[in-house]
Parts: C-alpha cells; structure tokens; sequence
C-alpha cells in the first residue's frame, strides 16, 4: 500500500494532525471495556507467563534426555570405531598382536571414554583377528560420572602375514 498524499491532510486515516485515528465514541469505549471485564479478560493478564514457568521444567527434562541419548549413541559408535581399529592393528602386526590391539582401541578413544574403558578383549581364532572393546556411556558430562552398564564394540579382520 502506497502512501499519497492528499489535498484535505488525511493520510491513512488520520486527520488534521490527530496522533491516531479515531475509534469511535466514548460510550462505545466503555461498552467494550465493560465487555472485557464482564468476560474475565482483565484477570488473564500474566497467564503466559505462569503457564511458561510450568512447562520450561518439563522443556528441560526433555533436553536432558535428548542430549542422554545422544551420548548413548555416541559412546556406541566410538565402541565400535575403537574396536575396528584394534582388530585391524592386531592383524597387521608382526610382533606382539595382542599389545598393539589394545594400544590401538586406547589410542582411537576420546580422553574422556579413554578413562572409562573397561575392558578390551583381542582374540586370532580361525584366520580372523577378532576385538571386543567394552566402554561406559558417561552420565550428562562425558569423563564425570558414568553410566554403570558398559557398550560393547566387536570387530573382526583377516589375519595377515
């Protein structure tokens, strides 16, 4: 909508200098204003907020658990990261495979899960050089507090040499 200008001083509206635009009379004004408080509208006021402060605990609940799972998630795709590499080193390796599996599983986790690293199993059964990597989901903070029930990686690789 374009603003123009008019001969007789009304642009959209308003008149003569007038800070807004009338709303009709005084009687109609009151009329309205009776109306609301007759149907509580007065008494609303501040609802929004109150019915924000309820819910923003429930809202970060919600969060914490979201992030939870996603640590959950997280700590299994290290697992398994940790325990490829380690089946993959161990294979590989012409001296001491069982040492340099294991150095390989620490060395592919972060600080933090590093510390929380149970166990790490390396096995050669069957021209396949197997590796279990077992780690605790942390609890919120990773290298805090940890989850008690452990995430298992497993991977295997042909014996090599």
């Amino acid at each position: 909508m374009a603003l123009t200008e008019t001969t007789d001083m009304e642009i959209r509206g308003r008149r003569y200098g007038d800070a807004a635009p009338g709303r009709g009379s005084a009687r109609g004004r009151m009329r309205g204003r009776l109306n609301g408080r007759l149907l509580g509208r007065e008494r609303d006021r501040g609802q929004t907020a109150i019915e924000f402060l309820g819910v923003t605990p429930l809202i970060i609940l919600l969060m914490i658990a979201l992030w939870q799972c996603a640590l959950i998630g997280y700590t299994f795709s290290l697992a398994g990261n940790a325990a490829d590499e380690a089946a993959h080193k161990g294979a590989v390796a012409q001296g001491l495979r069982f040492t340099e599996c294991r150095d390989a599983a620490k060395k592919h986790l972060p600080k933090a899960w590093r510390k929380s690293l149970q166990k790490t199993t390396c096995r050669s059964r069957s021209g396949m050089y197997t590796a279990e990597v077992k780690v605790q989901v942390p609890i919120l903070v990773p290298g805090i507090l940890n989850w008690k029930y452990p995430v298992t990686g497993h991977a295997a690789a042909p014996l090599e040499g």
